[in-house]
């Protein structure tokens, strides 16, 4: 927890030695996307992964449902992705 309280007054402190009037709240912005992005990718791989391994593990348990449960995995680790590529994106348009 004082981990955290030193980051956080090490990033307001920027803006008490500001020379040029400005908050700086674009880079916070910009460190905000970040955090977020980190957060969205560690959620999607997860999401991922725990899709593959429940889907994967039915396969194993009847060979026979894998016509059936193939396409909608596939087709959920492909939305998966598709959010984590949007949040990627979405920073450098947010410019």
């Amino acid at each position: 927890m004082k981990k955290l309280l030193i980051v956080a007054l090490t990033l307001v402190s920027t803006v008490a030695f500001a020379q040029d009037g400005t908050d700086g709240s674009g880079s916070y912005k910009f460190f905000a996307y970040f955090i977020s992005l980190g957060l969205a990718v560690f959620g999607g791989t997860r999401a991922q992964s725990n899709a593959a391994s429940v889907a994967l593990e039915g396969i194993a348990r009847n060979p026979g449902a894998a016509d059936k449960l193939q396409t909608p995995m596939i087709l959920g680790l492909a939305l998966m992705e598709s959010l984590v590529i949007f949040m990627l994106i979405s920073p450098f348009l947010a410019q």
